[in-house]
C-alpha cells in the first residue's frame, strides 16, 4: 500500500484527539474494514477512540435494564472491552466529569446523572452515541500502524459525528480529501471485483 500512497502524494497526518481514522480501502481486517473511529484519548500511554460508522443492531435499552426508555442506537466502539458501554455527547454542561474531544464534544461522565438526565428529558438520544467497547493502541502501536498506511487521519466537526449518516460515512469523508481520494473511496469492498 506505501506505493498507492506514494502516488497520490498523501503525507500523513498526526492522530490527535478531534480527528478521525479512516481505514485505507484494502485493509483486509474484517473488524475495521471501512471504519471511521473518533480519537478521544490520545497520550504517552496509548490512544482511544470510537468507531462511528457499524452499529450493532440494538438499542441502549436491550443492552442495560435499568436505563430510561431511549431510542438510541448501540455502536462497536471497538474490539476493546466490549462488554463495557461509553458515549459520546454535547453535553458537558450537564453532564460532570465529561472529557473534551473538540469544543462542544465529549465522551464520559457520570453515568447515574447520565441516566437522570435522560429520563427527565435534559439529554435527548440525539445529543449521545452509545458504544459497546472502544478501539485501544497502546502506546507505539497506532505510530506503528501510520507507517505501514493503514490509516488515513482527516479532521471532522460535531455536526458530521453527530448526526451524519453511518451508511456512507466512510466514503463521504474519504472523498472530501481532494480528488484523488475520491477514487481511493469508489473502491468496491470485494478486492476481487477491482
Amino acid at each position: 500500500m506505501e506505493d498507492f500512497f506514494s502516488i497520490l502524494n498523501y503525507q500523513p497526518k498526526q492522530p490527535e484527539i478531534g480527528k478521525v481514522l479512516l481505514s485505507e480501502p484494502l485493509l483486509d481486517d474484517p473488524f475495521f474494514r471501512r471504519s471511521v473511529i473518533l480519537l478521544a484519548e490520545n497520550n504517552e500511554e496509548g490512544t482511544i477512540g470510537f468507531m462511528l460508522n457499524k452499529t450493532i443492531n440494538v438499542n441502549v435499552n436491550d443492552i442495560i435494564k435499568d436505563f430510561p426508555k431511549v431510542n438510541a442506537e448501540v455502536y462497536w466502539g471497538g474490539p476493546v472491552n466490549r462488554n463495557h458501554l461509553f458515549y459520546v455527547h454535547t453535553r458537558a454542561d450537564l453532564l460532570d466529569y465529561s472529557k473534551e474531544i473538540l469544543p462542544g464534544l465529549y465522551w464520559g461522565g457520570d453515568f447515574e446523572q447520565l441516566k437522570m438526565l435522560l429520563d427527565t428529558n435534559q439529554i435527548s438520544p440525539s445529543e449521545i452515541r452509545f458504544f459497546a467497547g472502544y478501539s485501544g493502541w497502546e502506546k507505539g502501536q497506532l505510530k506503528q500502524e501510520m507507517d505501514e498506511k493503514s490509516w488515513i487521519v482527516a479532521k471532522t466537526n460535531v455536526k458530521s459525528l453527530m448526526h451524519a449518516s453511518r451508511k456512507n460515512m466512510w466514503k463521504n469523508i474519504l472523498s472530501k480529501l481532494g480528488r484523488k481520494f475520491q477514487i481511493m473511496s469508489a473502491f468496491p469492498e470485494d478486492h476481487s471485483l477491482n
